[in-house]
């Protein structure tokens, strides 16, 4: 099973998101070869191993009533880390996805810079 921008980026408590909110990610041309990121899957999957550590000491923390301050500062951490993750992974979709698009030109070009537009613009509301 593979997983979208959209799952990783469902509510925290296992809340679901009204599809109404936002528009679907588009899906992947038949003809995609790959994602941006497949040569570093594995580099990916331990930094993103280690985000999810991070979120479950924050929960232990909690748990063990640990000073406000200290949960802050682990949160801005864990956050930090998220968004530098987010970071890399856009620019390995702008160097494949999007390069590969404009070689190819017309209006796949368009959509993809419109794509990674909406996607920016996401990770500047957060």
């Amino acid at each position: 099973m593979t997983t979208t921008a959209a799952d990783s980026a469902a509510p925290a408590g296992g809340e679901e998101r009204s599809q109404a909110s936002e528009p679907a990610a588009a899906a992947a041309p038949a003809e995609h070869t790959g994602h941006g990121y497949a040569k570093q899957k594995d580099q990916h999957l331990k930094r993103l191993r280690r985000i999810e550590g991070q979120i479950r000491g924050l929960q232990r923390m909690v748990e063990e009533d640990v000073y406000c301050i200290d949960i802050l500062t682990q949160v801005s951490a864990s956050t930090k880390a998220l968004q530098s993750f987010a970071l890399q992974l856009l620019e390995e979709h702008l160097r494949h996805c999007v390069a590969a698009a404009a070689v190819k030109g017309g209006e796949e070009v368009d959509a993809k810079v419109a794509e990674a537009t909406a996607a920016i613009a996401r990770l500047l509301r957060t």
